[in-house]
């Protein structure tokens, strides 16, 4: 009785539009009045799940990435990627897609790259001569590999996400993500330039020489630093995953007003707002699906989920396939932080059991996560996308459907009502525009 109060209440207040957040909250009180204990238990484990040191890293890891974002780090990055390859066919779209990766491994969120590179480079691809959904898709594509690179905060959130279940360290998990990292930026470069080619769109200019390439990665280097910092500073062992957070942010600051001079006291204002902002909804969320998760515990979820998948087969790869599918559309309505908060308890004990490794699961985990943040009904990191280029639903869903199927899923609607419904519940909240230095 009270699994199915939690399931149908769950399911019908996603449909209504609710957010997940709140949704969690009402469904977990719901089912704690159907089984007939006290309310208070609730808040007790909203608490006890937001009461972790661990947690520290994550609004570091936010902060830095904002710091990151409005210091003028991305028009250093850009002009590096666009000096390397800016000069092949299409190669406008590869500095994007190059540009990209490189910023969402300094700050670690999708969306906040999205914000900060498509403000920069969606508006330049549009007036040297590309199509505004070409220059989206190659935008909000390249910016998910920043949910796999180190300083993502979303891997904090998942190795919180496994206690009880298995023993994952957070440094395990960021050299896990290095070589999927790669493997998508290729595709997404493979992608951008096909498209290219097929479209012909045109050379812009000529090779600049080494040397012009040596000065931009030089103006670039004190920003790409800092993952040189945390993976140099945690394999040393000079300081801990959580420790390193708040070396991310003391370098930020270091390197935006000292050595840049580009962080004004506005900028930094604004930095701190929002990441003030986007930490609250995070731990809201933490601490809701705590309490969340509390009841799928309670009530078995995990091996009645297993048992019904056994049911279809026992063979590891069906197994593993089923969960991979499930994962991909769960990740299409609710947002990331929610669905690794929510799923990592039901299905991290069903692919342990098939043999699969607690890492491998985490990044199969990010990865479906991180897809989901560019397909309907959610796909924040589309639509903010689509609001910089105002490209329209019809031509995104062509170019999705035609060009690049082969390499990653491509396209959502773009509505205002989404953006603005679903962005302020996002884990990675970031602004629309940058103001450059």
């Amino acid at each position: 009785m009270e699994l199915t109060v939690l399931t149908l209440s769950f399911t019908l207040l996603l449909i209504l539009g609710v957010p997940v957040a709140f949704a969690i909250g009402l469904s977990s009180v719901a089912t704690i009045l159907a089984a007939g204990l006290p309310v208070p238990v609730v808040f007790q484990k909203m608490v006890g799940g937001m009461q972790v040191f661990s947690f520290l890293a994550i609004p570091f890891f936010v902060f830095a990435g904002e710091l990151m974002l409005y210091g003028g780090i991305a028009d250093r990055i850009v002009k590096f990627a666009n000096s390397l390859i800016g000069h092949v066919r299409g190669g406008l779209g590869m500095s994007n897609v190059l540009g990209c990766t490189i910023f969402g491994g300094v700050a670690g969120s999708p969306l906040a790259d999205v914000s900060a590179m498509g403000s920069v480079m969606i508006p330049l691809m549009k007036k040297e001569g590309y199509d505004a959904d070409y220059a989206v898709n190659v935008t909000t594509h390249a910016a998910l590999v920043g949910a796999i690179m180190p300083t993502s905060h979303n891997m904090i959130i998942f190795t919180l996400a496994t206690s009880g279940i298995a023993s994952v360290s957070v440094l395990g998990l960021i050299l896990a993500g290095l070589v999927p990292a790669v493997i998508l930026t290729l595709c997404n470069l493979a992608a951008a330039y096909w498209v290219a080619v097929k479209r012909g769109y045109p050379v812009h200019g000529a090779f600049p020489g080494w040397g012009a390439v040596g000065s931009a990665f030089a103006a670039a280097l004190p920003g790409l630093l800092v993952v040189v910092i945390i993976l140099g500073g945690i394999l040393s062992g000079a300081f801990t995953a959580t420790e390193s957070a708040s070396i991310a942010v003391a370098w930020a600051l270091f390197v935006t007003a000292v050595v840049y001079r580009t962080m004004t006291l506005q900028n930094f204002l604004k930095a701190c707002a929002k990441a003030c902002k986007t930490t609250g909804v995070v731990l809201l969320l933490i601490g809701i699906s705590n309490a969340f998760g509390y009841f799928m515990a309670l009530y078995e979820v995990p091996q009645k989920t297993g048992e019904l998948m056994q049911m279809v087969s026992s063979s590891p790869w069906v197994i593993f396939l089923m969960i991979n599918i499930l994962l991909f559309i769960l990740g299409t309505f609710l947002d990331m932080a929610a669905t690794i908060l929510i799923c990592t308890p039901i299905f991290m004990p069903i692919a342990m059991q098939f043999g699969m490794d607690p890492l491998q699961f985490g990044i199969l985990m990010l990865i479906n996560c991180a897809l989901g943040l560019n397909t309907p009904p959610v796909g924040t990191v589309q639509f903010v996308g689509c609001a910089i280029g105002g490209v329209s639903v019809g031509q995104v869903m062509r170019l999705t459907s035609s060009r690049m199927s082969s390499c990653l899923p491509i396209g959502s609607p773009c509505s205002k009502r989404n953006l603005v419904g679903r962005f302020a519940m996002d884990s990675a909240n970031a602004p629309l525009t940058i103001t450059s230095p």
